[in-house]
């Protein structure tokens, strides 16, 4: 998934407060913020293939494994990739913080503050 570096894209629970003021940070950083409840986040395995990609995480690290539905559902549980994609697209509540996502960078922040890591310049490629 590639944005413009101008515009950062915001996956967030809306009814969370530290989730709220994070977004604040975003809108303090830029007047291109586009934002998505985890209800309205992308539904497809390929769109969170990409993020996860840009994130360089597993798909299991994004998971909020304290949710009452992690704990009847999933713990315990190995699931292949495509698998845990599936758990993402149809579970996005799961999704312990939010995910910005900056031209070709994606960062989960994890406190609200951690939006300002989109600003710093990327590492050289390898």
């Amino acid at each position: 998934m590639r944005t413009n570096n101008r515009e950062i894209l915001i996956y967030y629970n809306p009814e969370s407060v530290s989730d709220r003021r994070m977004v604040a940070h975003a809108q303090g950083m830029s007047s291109h913020i586009r934002t998505f409840s985890h209800a309205k986040s992308p539904s497809t395995g390929t769109s969170w293939q990409m993020i996860l990609r840009s994130l360089d995480v597993h798909p299991k690290d994004l998971l909020n494994k304290a949710h009452p539905y992690y704990q009847e559902n999933i713990r315990g549980r190995e699931f292949d990739e495509e698998d845990w994609l599936t758990v993402i697209a149809n579970n996005p509540d799961l999704i312990k913080a939010p995910i910005a996502v900056r031209g070709r960078r994606a960062i989960l922040c994890s406190n609200p503050t951690d939006i300002y890591k989109l600003t710093a310049p990327s590492a050289p490629p390898v």
